[in-house]
């Protein structure tokens, strides 16, 4: 078990490393444990006793990695566990592939280039966005980037200081299954009803730390209002309060009409205030940034208190 001075240390290197080095452009591990989900699902997923066999899947992949990684940093000298726990939640984070994935949106956006827009934001986004208008591809980044920041950060971040490296581990592929079995399909319905269960209780107490780090970081009146009366018509439990506070915090209007599958689905509305433009996209990065600081400067706050009250 870490200490907490040590956790603090750690939970700062590992986002550095993300920082500098950001995600592998080759031989991504999550590309390894995507293909062995599959396997597992293609031979599981048979259409009987779905969600006992969904939750034998689920343990089936995330269980050996997980307990490999807590007893290499149980048994490794001290200085080889440590930097097993940095790179564990180096492999956990995600937040420059965020910035990597939306700041071009922005530029795009502010640009009025439309084409590079919607190409830039079909790449992170299930909605259409082949007749998208400046509007709607701002409003799709923006969600993108609150919603992520929890899911790519903040997530990662609070396991890490419960568990280290592991606990960021399995946040990690826990959230990932549920990005490939959590859906209300036919195939996934029954089978993926554990993933996506599993994922919400991770992600409960995660979720409500980083909206309300949104709120205090931005315009905190309207976005605990937004929290507390617009998150409850959101679909997931999770996601409606961190972006609704985040838009609150932000002062721009998401939810609304989005196009799926050639469809318009009406999604409650989220925050308050103007449609979202180019630069609200950058401020929701700038959000999710001083978001990052602060609970890393929390992180070492309570770590430099924890020394100071053992002298």
């Amino acid at each position: 078990m870490l200490s907490l001075p040590a956790t603090a240390a750690l939970a700062v290197a590992g986002v550095a490393v993300d920082r500098w080095i950001g995600e592998p452009r080759r031989a991504h591990p999550l590309v390894a444990f995507g293909a062995l989900a599959n396997r597992i699902e293609k031979r599981l997923n048979t259409g009987r006793r779905g969600r006992p066999l969904g939750l034998a899947a689920w343990l089936a992949a995330v269980a050996p990695p997980v307990a490999l990684a807590a007893l290499l940093c149980a048994v490794l000298p001290w200085p080889l566990a440590w930097a097993l726990h940095v790179a564990l939640l180096w492999f956990a984070l995600g937040a420059r592939s965020l910035d990597e994935h939306i700041a071009p949106i922005a530029r795009a956006l502010a640009e009025r280039d439309l084409v590079a827009a919607r190409a830039l934001t079909a790449r992170i986004v299930s909605r259409d966005t082949a007749n998208a208008d400046a509007t709607a591809l701002s409003r799709a980044a923006c969600e993108s980037a609150l919603e992520n920041g929890n899911d790519a950060i903040f997530g990662a971040l609070f396991w890490f200081a419960l568990a280290g490296g592991p606990g960021a581990l399995a946040f990690r592929l826990a959230n990932t299954l549920d990005a490939m079995w959590g859906y209300r399909t036919p195939r996934f319905l029954r089978f993926g009803w554990a993933a996506a269960r599993i994922d919400d209780v991770l992600n409960w107490l995660p979720a409500r730390l980083t909206a309300t780090s949104y709120a205090l970081l931005g315009d905190t009146r309207v976005a605990l209002r937004c929290w507390r009366e617009q998150a409850p018509r959101w679909e997931s439990p999770n996601a409606g309060p961190v972006m609704a506070a985040g838009a609150g915090s932000l002062n721009v209007l998401l939810g609304g009409a989005a196009v799926y599958h050639g469809a318009v689905e009406e999604r409650p509305a989220l925050g308050a205030g103007a449609p979202p433009r180019a630069q609200d996209v950058t401020a929701a990065l700038r959000l999710v940034e001083r978001t990052t600081i602060l609970w890393l400067a929390v992180l070492l706050a309570l770590a430099f208190l924890s020394v100071a009250t053992h002298v």
